[in-house]
């Protein structure tokens, strides 16, 4: 029962809680529904690419370029609506574009074997950059009315965002896929150890592969969620997101080396940031500030796991021990073997 209470999502809902009531407590409005439907809309696409985030994250991977892929979408959209198409024949075009620009990080880091921190690195700078040479740094506005309310309007009689329901649907089926599928247990499986799951029958390279596809896909939706919003695109839409993103998940308790994590703590860690964020732009908390925030949040994350461990290790050092290092598998002796099975040439005899 111990265990339970102190487990890291327990102590983000206590936290979740304790943020919302201070919130209501100290600033006037923080309760009030138009409000709660702008926390939740602010974060949004943070929670799309956190989502994106969690299973690669979970393999023990990184992706530092879903906020540029989102940049990138989001220009593109501009262009072909500027171009006169039609918005229906736009959606599908940039989720292609987004699956594209994921494969592109895929093949890097899996049919090259090479870094996934350098790779996406490397691409969260080419996609910001193409999206500049797509659209330049100007602006596309005038989007279709009958569109922008699914990201902007909420639903009728409550303050819930219909962005939000999109949310609430890819976090549910993340949830059923990660925790309920043998994909799910897969991906623990890689993080814990990559050439043990290959031994054990897993697709790594596959399943690595279209981790990567679904996370562009996922900041493609991102991106039209972002670009009906603020009925603009823009190249440097989302600038800077991706470090939120990894924040959240990371704060969620998902572990930076793979192998731990659930999506009820990233959701936990997102609610979070969002009521921390609101808070203090109710109160006139300049952007940098939030950002020092954001960095602490991001340090604090990854340091916690690590002092965990370093306490669970100086209370209990022999199961400590014993969990570091597996018992040692002894090599049966070749003479004692073939004394107890026979030589080959007695077998053929």
């Amino acid at each position: 029962m111990r265990e339970k209470i102190l487990r890291w999502e327990s102590i983000l809902l206590l936290l979740v809680v304790a943020v919302f009531a201070w919130g209501w407590q100290s600033t006037p409005g923080f309760a009030e529904a138009d409000n709660l439907s702008f926390l939740l809309l602010d974060y949004t696409e943070v929670a799309l690419l956190a989502l994106a985030l969690l299973p690669i994250i979970l393999t023990g991977q990184i992706d530092l370029s879903v906020a540029s892929i989102l940049g990138f979408c989001s220009a593109l959209t501009g262009v072909l609506w500027n171009a006169g198409m039609a918005f229906e024949t736009i959606v599908p075009l940039v989720l292609l574009a987004g699956a594209v620009l994921g494969s592109l990080n895929a093949a890097l880091i899996v049919r090259f074997g090479l870094p996934a921190l350098a790779v996406t690195i490397g691409t969260l700078g080419l996609y910001r950059g193409l999206a500049y040479i797509v659209l330049g740094d100007g602006a596309v506005t005038g989007f279709p009315d009958s569109y922008r309310p699914f990201a902007t309007d909420t639903v009728a009689g409550s303050f819930l965002p219909y962005a939000t329901l999109l949310v609430l649907v890819v976090a549910a089926l993340a949830a059923v896929v990660v925790h309920h599928t043998p994909i799910g247990r897969s991906l623990y499986a890689i993080g814990l150890g990559e050439q043990t799951a290959r031994f054990s029958g897993i697709r790594v390279d596959r399943l690595k592969f279209t981790l990567y596809i679904v996370s562009g896909v996922l900041c493609a939706i991102a991106s039209l969620v972002y670009t009906l919003r603020y009925n603009s695109a823009r190249a440097d839409n989302a600038y800077g997101m991706e470090l939120i993103a990894v924040a959240a998940v990371l704060l969620g308790g998902v572990s930076i080396f793979g192998g731990r994590g659930t999506v009820v703590g990233v959701g936990s860690a997102l609610l979070l940031m969002a009521g921390l964020r609101n808070v203090l732009f109710l109160n006139d908390v300049t952007n940098e500030i939030q950002n020092v925030i954001n960095g602490l949040l991001l340090i604090i994350s990854v340091l916690v796991p690590v002092v965990a461990g370093l306490l669970r290790r100086r209370r209990h050092p022999v199961a400590a021990a014993a969990t570091e290092q597996p018992p040692q598998q002894t090599l049966p002796d070749p003479v004692a073997a073939s004394t107890a099975h026979g030589s080959p040439e007695e077998d053929q005899r």
